[in-house]
Parts: C-alpha cells; structure tokens; sequence
C-alpha cells in the first residue's frame, strides 16, 4: 500500500540536467535492459527510464560509440506511432547507459489483448494500420531504422485513446551485436529466416508484423508448439509457418497474414501494405470507439 508520505518518494537518482529523476518501482525488464518509472521535473510527466547495463562492453569502444550514434539517431526520430525519446546519456562510473522515453499508460500491447479478450476485427485493424505507419517512418528515414526486434511486447499503447506506438527500437539488437551470446538477440517467434544469415533489409519487420497480428488475432505466441529455440529455427528457415495460422478462421486476414510473412522478395512495404484493401472502408480518425 503507498504510504501516507508517498508525494515525498525520493527519486533514486537524477540525470546529468537535474529534469528526470527515477524512482525505485520497475516498470519492465529485459535481457538487455532494466525499465523504471521515471518523472520529468521540467514538464510534469512520468516517463519511462531505461537502463542498460553496459558491464560485458564497457571495454570495446566500437560498441560503445555505435550505441551512442544510434541513441542519437533515435531521438531525431519524431512520429505518432512511435515511442519518443527524451534524453540519452552515459553513466560510466556506473557503466549504463540510461535513455528517457514517453511511457504508454496501458502498457504493452500483448497484455493489453490479454487483458481486454473481446476486441472487433475492426479494432485489430486499426492497430495493424498505426503499427504500419510508425514501420513506413521509419523505413523511409534517411538513414532507413530497421527495428529487427519488433513483437507485440515492445508495442506499446494509451487503453483510453487507441493509440499505439512502436518501442524498444534496435537498442536489443546494437548492444547484442558483435557479442557471441547475444549474436541473435531477436525474439525468435517473431524473427523472419533471413535474419538467421544476417543479410537482411527492412522488410524483416514487416514479417515481424505479420506476426504480431497472428497474435493479437489468435492471443497465442506463434510457434508456441515448439518447446525450444532450434526447432523454431528449424521451422522458420524451413518455411513451416506457425499452426496459430490454421487457427485464423477469417480468409482475409488469414491472407493479410501470409502476404507479411511471404519470402523477402515476395514481401510488400509498410506502405504497399498501408494501402491493402484490407485497410479498406477503415476511417483512421475515430481510433478511440474503434474496440465497440
């Protein structure tokens, strides 16, 4: 229970400016990072304060320096659809690094889903259609961001409003590189096969999307009938699609599904997809009534 004295919380620590401060409660944690809640002094708003523990790389300035130009490259990132980042710099006493970023109030979107099991076609559609925009920002960026790790637990979104916003961009991935361990640091469900030979373009994300929408249709993690890594492994480069598909009883989004995670060359652009018949008499504006 808060206590009495709760509006005295001390923040835990402070960022170099003195605006954000972190308290103790964790709002997520990762293989790679840590998620605090976190307050914006200078605006008046929680945020999200994200560390990650730079111990296993401190020594390799490589990785450290690509961290740093890609933590700037993400904050010139500036869409609807996708999650803001405030701030970034290095701890190095402490060996993190910590970014700000807005906060979604209802969380991720697959407890979202699970929590709130009754959601139209139509609502799914329109959260397919934001998730899509944010992918054609960033793919169209100079230099194009490819998010390599997208899954319905770094999409996050506002419950009272619809709105949905891409997070967790290539921060898993930069950190994981170069690092044996963590060489595929993806999430393997969710991971198209070239990815596994690591030559790949942007549309690795939209394979990804196509998997994020097997399970905000069906509430189940595809592969999920597999009990380890390499027999996901073996399955995706084998081209044995996921049996959450067979559980798609409607055609056309069964056949939305497939067009994502088609072979590369087969695969469409965010904005080819954006522009499927399936997003057809769908009126983007009214987001908010859209679950009803």
């Amino acid at each position: 229970m808060p206590s009495a004295d709760q509006d005295d919380e001390p923040f835990i620590e402070l960022d170099p400016t003195g605006r954000f401060g972190r308290y103790c409660d964790l709002l997520g944690s990762g293989a790679v990072k840590k998620v605090y809640r976190g307050f914006d002094q200078e605006e008046g708003r929680e945020v999200a304060w994200n560390q990650v523990q730079l111990k296993n790389f401190s020594m390799d300035q490589s990785v450290m320096d690509r961290l740093q130009s890609e933590v700037s490259l993400l904050s010139s990132l500036k869409n609807d659809n996708i999650i803001s980042l405030y701030s970034a710099w290095n701890d190095v006493p402490h060996t993190t690094l910590n970014f700000i970023t807005e906060v979604c109030t209802s969380g991720n979107l697959r407890n979202y889903r699970r929590k709130h099991r009754h959601v139209s076609i139509k609502a799914l559609k329109k959260w397919s259609m934001q998730i899509l925009r944010g992918l054609d920002y960033l793919h169209t960026h100079e230099p194009c961001v490819i998010h390599r790790d997208l899954n319905c637990s770094n999409i996050f979104i506002n419950g009272n409003t619809g709105k949905v916003k891409i997070g967790d961009l290539g921060l898993a991935t930069i950190v994981g590189k170069n690092h044996a361990a963590h060489s595929i640091l993806g999430t393997p469900e969710y991971m198209a096969p070239e990815l596994y030979e690591e030559d790949y373009t942007e549309v690795v994300d939209i394979y990804s999307f196509g998997m994020c929408l097997l399970e905000m249709v069906t509430m189940e993690i595809p592969y999920s009938e597999c009990d380890s890594v390499a027999k996901i492994y073996k399955k995706v480069t084998t081209g044995v699609k996921p049996q959450a598909l067979n559980k798609v009883e409607d055609p056309e989004v069964r056949g939305f599904v497939e067009k994502c995670i088609a072979q590369p060359r087969a695969r469409p652009s965010a904005s080819d997809l954006l522009k499927d018949s399936f997003f057809s008499n769908l009126e983007y504006g009214n987001i908010a009534n859209s679950a009803h």
